[in-house]
């Protein structure tokens, strides 16, 4: 193949392989992607290098970027990589429909991560100032609760933790944090999950959970508590009506999805290795430590949506034009083999990954989700003596969507687990 940029729109000046869309590019969602996302991901890089043209659902263009430096430049750099986007030039030229759910990734709200500059960081700052407020508010004890109670219900001597834990509990606890009820936690996890992984259902479950919020913000303004909606409500950043809405969604979205796949990461890595089991349960190794494995080589998201270029630029050899949509290969670029020559050297200590975004628009809420995590594996190692995998490690599978891959299932055995102390 020659060296020459190609287009994401389908003008090749490149020499693309036919993958089976009408412009011989690769789609980034479908049955494909939701059996083998790294292996397309290696794919791309092997055909195209750092920044692949890629097509999203409803086979719209765009520029995966695959290599570690090149998602640093993107994220680092709002000047030539924006979040606004009202600057997407499909969107501005009419062909993303109001109802695809693309939109529900990559459409334009009056939230902080959809602007840069200073409507940015008045929007940040109120979602920050509250999300340290509820963390010092005992946020482990809120884990505790529920974790507790979620294996109080599982049948004896054996579980699934993807379905019968690690899907719901974060959910769980945020109904808490949010000032919701708890019966709303499982409605609410599951319409989380649908508006992440796309399709026709993306933009009914974003109405239920619009609709939840916006009960929730009216009761909140008479009945003020200490949650995260009333913080929002009577911040000093002065935020409106649409504003509050979008952050409430937002934070209930990001934190409850990529809390739910990392923690069930989290407990595939621990149950699938006896001497990280053995070095938690003896007090060796520390959660933190796991957690860090998981989020070099299986980030809760694996792909980021989304930025676009404010101008003509070139990116790891392509050429990007201005309006053009980038998505971020976060999985990609932690296993970048420029900067990981081998993915079996342990990485101890290095923050460095890209897990959790980068710039301006890094994830403020990292330790909520890193407390719930390890809590929520502190609690299952106390109760369930004798935890261990059910079935053979190579049965274990996932299924990936555009922007993430989560773990299907993770049965388990242990002894009775004893009553609460």
């Amino acid at each position: 193949m020659n060296a020459q940029p190609l287009n994401p729109s389908g003008d090749p000046r490149g020499c693309p392989v036919e993958h089976g869309s009408p412009d011989g590019l690769t789609r980034l969602y479908g049955p494909d992607v939701a059996l083998d996302s790294h292996g397309i991901y290696g794919r791309l890089r092997k055909e195209y290098g750092a920044v692949a043209p890629i097509l999203l659902e409803g086979d719209i263009p765009a520029w995966l970027v695959l290599g570690y430096r090149e998602n640093r430049r993107v994220l680092d750099n709002a000047r030539q990589f924006s979040r606004d986007s009202r600057i997407w030039r499909d969107w501005k030229e009419g062909r993303i429909e109001a109802t695809s759910p693309l939109i529900q990734m990559l459409g334009w709200r009056p939230d902080c991560v959809s602007q840069d500059g200073e409507p940015h960081r008045r929007l940040r700052r109120a979602v920050s100032d509250n999300l340290e407020a509820i963390a010092s508010r005992g946020i482990r004890r809120h884990v505790t609760h529920f974790a507790n109670k979620q294996i109080d219900a599982f049948d004896e001597g054996s579980a699934d933790l993807v379905s019968e834990y690690a899907e719901y509990l974060p959910m769980l606890v945020l109904t808490r944090l949010f000032g919701l009820p708890a019966a709303e936690g499982r409605n609410l996890a599951v319409s989380c999950a649908q508006v992440i992984k796309g399709g026709e259902d993306a933009l009914v479950h974003n109405g239920r959970i619009m609709e939840i919020l916006g009960q929730l913000a009216e009761r909140k303004r008479t009945e003020p508590g200490p949650d995260f909606t009333t913080g929002l409500l009577g911040h000093d950043a002065g935020l409106d009506e649409g504003e509050i809405l979008s952050h409430l969604r937002l934070v209930l979205i990001t934190a409850h999805t990529t809390t739910s796949n990392l923690l069930a990461r989290v407990l595939q890595l621990i149950l699938t290795d006896s001497s990280r089991l053995a070095g938690l349960v003896s007090g060796q190794l520390n959660v933190a430590a796991v957690v860090e494995d998981a989020m070099w080589n299986s980030p809760p998201l694996a792909v980021l949506p989304g930025r676009f270029a404010t101008v003509d630029l070139e990116l790891g050899g392509r050429h990007i034009r201005e309006g053009d949509l980038l998505v971020l290969g976060l999985s990609a670029g932690n296993l970048d083999p420029e900067i990981r020559p081998d993915v079996g050297v342990s990485l101890y200590g290095n923050q460095s990954h890209l897990a959790f975004s980068s710039g301006a628009h890094e994830c403020p809420g990292q330790s909520i989700g890193q407390a719930i995590i390890e809590t929520a594996v502190d609690v299952l190692l106390h109760r369930l003596p004798g935890l261990r995998l059910a079935v053979p490690v190579e049965e274990l599978t996932s299924t990936a969507s555009t922007w993430e891959a989560r773990l299907d299932s993770l049965p388990v055995e242990f002894a009775a687990a004893p009553p609460r102390i």
